[in-house]
């Protein structure tokens, strides 16, 4: 198996990025809401240019997983649409995406992330808090399927 590369979203992902959103998104039976859509259709506009960052797990050029940081407005980013297909998955891919996102916030002196995920997707909310996250009370969210809220303070 060929070496899997973490790098920062390029025009060229918009398609790949868009198909594997939409697929865990089916994956899991949930609909695509209106955030999602946004953010799935424009990610230059509604996550880059605003601040944030979005890292693509590639494979011998293939977009196999990805991760956005969504700029918030306390100066922390909300980790969102992280995915690795199917086929990629066990491979410590979503591991390497949070590390992305969380060197990247570091850098940008970022004092939190903050997420917010389904407790159905059980191997996510595993992952976000082997990786450090720890819940927090029920909050307002646009996501209907939104059942769980976590950070990690970075400071």
């Amino acid at each position: 198996m060929s070496e899997v590369q973490i790098v920062p979203f390029r025009p060229e992902h918009a398609a790949a990025w868009a198909r594997l959103n939409e697929a865990w998104l089916a994956e899991g039976g949930f609909a695509v809401e209106a955030k999602d859509r946004k953010v799935i259709d424009d990610p230059q506009g509604v996550i880059l240019d605003p601040g944030g960052r979005i890292f693509i797990a590639e494979r011998e050029g293939q977009a196999i997983g990805c991760c956005a940081l969504m700029a918030m407005d306390d100066g922390g980013y909300e980790v969102a649409k992280m995915t690795v297909s199917p086929a990629a998955r066990g491979l410590g891919l979503g591991r390497r995406l949070l590390e992305a996102c969380e060197a990247a916030a570091r850098a940008a002196g970022a004092p939190r992330l903050y997420l917010e995920t389904s407790s159905t997707l059980k191997p996510a909310g595993a992952l976000y808090r082997s990786f450090g996250f720890l819940d927090l009370p029920p909050r307002p969210s646009p996501y209907v399927r939104a059942d769980v809220w976590m950070e990690k303070r970075l400071r």
